[in-house]
């Protein structure tokens, strides 16, 4: 792994640590929080990729559920209070 591309790796895993229970963000705040606006692909990498991190916490633009894993997705964001309806939060 390049150095900016541990760099980017930290900064992501900084922004999804201080996330409460309860947060929900997009992996593209994810990605300008972490000051690379656009990244939002590089984030869903970093959360394929790095265990540990409350990946459930993330989801689309427009509020989907990670595709291929929403039952598991949707059940740790009701486990958190987080309303989710069609296999989209609920803001």
């Amino acid at each position: 792994m390049s150095t900016s591309q541990a760099d980017f790796t930290e900064r992501v895993c900084a922004v999804l640590e201080r996330l409460k229970p309860g947060e929900v963000v997009t992996y593209g705040e994810v990605a300008a929080e972490a000051g690379h606006p656009g990244a939002a692909r590089a984030v869903g990498r970093v959360l394929q990729l790095t265990e540990g991190l409350p990946w459930w916490r993330v989801v689309t633009s427009t509020g989907r559920l990670v595709p291929g894993n929403e039952t598991e997705h949707s059940r740790l964001l009701a486990r958190e209070g987080v309303i989710v309806q069609d296999g989209r939060v609920i803001r």
